[in-house]
């Protein structure tokens, strides 16, 4: 009997584990009004208007075909992209 209570004791842990991984991920792909779209780990509040999207939908664009929108590289610090140029915050 100890060892079920063990095993499910172990099991709510590795759960609880689980759930506080998923639930910490904060990591976004923002685009501005002039298509540059970059990666984010944090919530800015940029001053201006952004479009917010979920990690993965990256992955699901067409960046070669892409007239409108433009993959920037990731950059240290604070800050956001205008016209293709990183403006530190």
């Amino acid at each position: 009997m100890k060892s079920i209570w063990t095993k499910a004791a172990a099991g709510a842990v590795v759960a609880m584990g689980a759930l506080a991984l998923a639930g910490s991920a904060s990591a976004r792909v923002v685009c501005n009004a002039q298509g540059d779209c970059w990666h984010t780990d944090s919530r800015d509040n940029y001053g201006q208007r952004f479009e917010s999207h979920p990690d993965d939908w990256y992955f699901h664009q067409g960046w070669g075909q892409d007239q409108t929108r433009h993959w920037r590289d990731y950059h240290e610090g604070n800050g956001y992209y205008s016209n293709g140029a990183w403006v530190p915050r």
